[in-house]
């Protein structure tokens, strides 16, 4: 009797068949992910295999363009071809109408990264009309340097690696190991993103069920906020890992009944002992892999997931003590969930809902307001801001306020634009204020991979922010856009606690974003500033959401009611001052706290009494 093959390091712990209750569920699992518009039409993944065959032979007129720059004889160039892989999502098999396509750009050895940022963008607009190509920016200069593109309304990153190949062969995979000799760091993780996701199929036992469980996994952690390595959350690439694991140890079993084992396994892992999906390989390459006996920064990571590509990373390295216990939080509810979608009681769209981050979570908010009057500098200066908003969690959970529980960075900015008439408008506006509001609010998370995380060294060049150092006013004449992105920290404290004094870790954040290279305290703006629930702004919430609401007062014998007393505390009283400058926060007794920012600007926070 032949033996059925094990994939991953521990034999299956069921091998049965799907039960008729499974496959009922597997079918309304389908509808809902139709009612939810979580599958790409044919049409658009037709016109996606379109562009992307269309950027593979761009990227061999490339490869020429530069073989000619650099006198290469005709019968090197004839040969020298040059390939595109995808990666992400989309090579995954579980992107949907509005997911981008990840893309790897692979080019001979003499073909160099700045050769790649030279060429290739003129290149590409030469082959589409401007109403077809409708973005195009370079982004040279960061971690994973990546070209970012819409075509056909299609956004793709694309990102480059040259091999040590004279020439790139049609029929070219990158599953052997020695491709990675002689590439330089950058380089290898290019190419690991396609690695790992090739391999994560390859170790699945069935892998139609594995995306049709890893869609409801994905879809359920975007919408319960919990997604995106620079947000301290696991990634696409992390979760397909999870998920992967708990199909080895389910071989046969239907998507519905992989989601319940994957929030009863992952909610009891044995953390932080790694999730990986295969045996450590032997290889004579020398590279730096994870292992928490050699690296002592390994061994502080939380709940690491490991990539089944040599050298093998921790995809969830991001995650703290705050996101953990988060993540925790929902895999208990996620559980409970199918519990009762199993026994009827509940239905699929329950297990998708919306997260509570704005409406129940959180009484207390950290508000990060970053401004620009210039769109693109506004854009570098938010993601560079962005990019580092999770040291601000780190420094808040490691400093001496006790009585935080934990800090929760919501997984997206909200991008507002500003038309100012006057000083005061803008002075309003850089503190937070909504007045002048035009256009809808659009959420973003731009830097929701590690190919942007690096936006710190991206070079700006917008128009100067007045700024407002001491008493004097902003010189504004007529009326004027800002551009403004802000990003929310929950900030959960113990029970009982009456104290919080965080203006440590703000006036460190603060530091640490000026020193990126192109911080200009003329032109980029941050204000960070204490929120109340109450006074959170209407666009943070959807239509039918309930917004939080003062609880009733309870009156008291013989004086003023519990609840009002309470209220009326300032933000000093209460503890929570964000203000770096402890000693004029004493100073100012009762009255309502001034936030400072990197360049001088000041202003009331928002909620500051209650």
């Amino acid at each position: 009797m032949a033996t059925e093959e094990q994939l991953g390091v521990t034999a299956a712990f069921n091998q049965d068949p799907p039960t008729a209750r499974d496959l009922k569920l597997n079918d309304t699992l389908m509808l809902e992910f139709k009612a939810q518009n979580n599958f790409a039409p044919q049409s658009d993944t037709d016109k996606r295999e379109a562009i992307l065959k269309k950027l593979e032979g761009l990227l061999q007129q490339m490869v020429q363009a530069v073989g000619r720059k650099k006198g290469l004889p005709a019968g090197i160039l004839d040969d020298a071809g040059g390939k595109v892989f995808t990666y992400g999502s989309y090579r995954l098999g579980v992107y949907g109408p509005n997911s981008d396509i990840d893309t790897l750009c692979i080019a001979p050895k003499y073909v160099t990264r700045e050769d790649f940022f030279d060429f290739m963008p003129d290149i590409l607009r030469k082959a589409w009309t401007s109403d077809e190509l409708t973005a195009l920016v370079p982004v040279p200069g960061i971690g994973t340097p990546i070209i970012k593109l819409t075509i056909g309304g299609v956004d793709i990153d694309l990102i480059f690696s040259n091999l040590q190949l004279s020439a790139i062969p049609p029929e070219l995979n990158l599953t052997d190991d020695d491709l990675l000799r002689g590439l330089e760091e950058v380089d290898r993780r290019c190419i690991n993103g396609t690695r790992v996701a090739q391999r994560v199929l390859e170790l699945v036992p069935q892998t139609r069920t594995f995306r049709f469980a890893l869609r409801a996994i994905k879809l359920w952690a975007q919408r319960r906020a919990i997604y995106g390595n620079v947000y301290g959350y696991p990634g696409g690439i992390a979760y397909a890992i999870m998920v992967a694991r708990v199909c080895q140890l389910y071989p046969k079993a239907a998507a519905p009944l992989l989601i319940s084992k994957f929030f009863f396994i992952m909610k009891r892992w044995n953390w932080p002992k790694p999730v990986y999906l295969q045996r450590k390989q032997e290889t004579k390459l020398q590279l730096r892999e994870w292992d928490p006996t050699a690296y002592r920064g390994d061994a502080a990571h939380h709940m690491p997931i490991l990539t089944p590509a040599y050298p093998s990373t921790n995809t969830a390295h991001t995650i703290g003590p705050s996101t953990k216990m988060v993540i925790m939080r929902e895999l208990e509810r996620g559980e409970r969930v199918v519990a009762e979608i199993y026994e009827g009681k509940k239905q699929w769209k329950e297990l998708f809902q919306r997260h509570t981050f704005f409406t129940e979570s959180y009484k207390h908010y950290i508000c990060i307001i970053t401004a620009a009057r210039d769109k693109d500098a506004h854009d570098a200066w938010a993601g560079l801001v962005h990019s580092r908003a999770k040291r601000l969690v780190a420094d808040i959970e490691q400093s001496d306020a006790r009585s935080v529980e934990l800090v929760q960075l919501f997984n997206k900015g909200f991008e507002r634009i500003h038309e100012c008439n006057n000083s005061t408008d803008v002075e309003r506006t850089l503190d937070g204020e909504l007045d002048c509001q035009v256009f809808e609010t659009k959420t973003t998370d731009q830097t929701n991979d590690p190919k942007m995380q690096g936006a710190a060294q991206s070079e700006t060049d917008g128009v100067e922010v007045p700024a407002m150092n001491g008493d004097a006013e902003p010189k504004v004449q007529g009326p004027q856009k800002l551009w403004t992105t802000t990003y929310y920290l929950g900030i959960g404290l113990k029970k009982g606690a009456k104290d919080l004094d965080i203006s440590m870790p703000v006036k460190n954040f603060q530091g640490d974003c000026q020193t990126w290279q192109g911080y200009d305290k003329d032109v980029h703006s941050m204000k960070i500033k204490h929120i109340r629930n109450l006074n959170l702004p209407a666009d943070v919430f959807v239509p039918g959401e309930t917004r939080p609401t003062k609880p009733k007062k309870k009156t008291l014998k013989g004086g003023p009611t519990e609840a009002a007393a309470s209220n009326k505390r300032s933000l000093s009283d209460a503890g929570l001052d964000v203000n770096p400058d402890v000693a004029k926060r004493r100073q100012s007794g009762n009255g309502p706290s001034s936030v400072a920012t990197p360049n001088g600007l000041s202003a009331r926070p928002n909620g500051a009494s209650s």
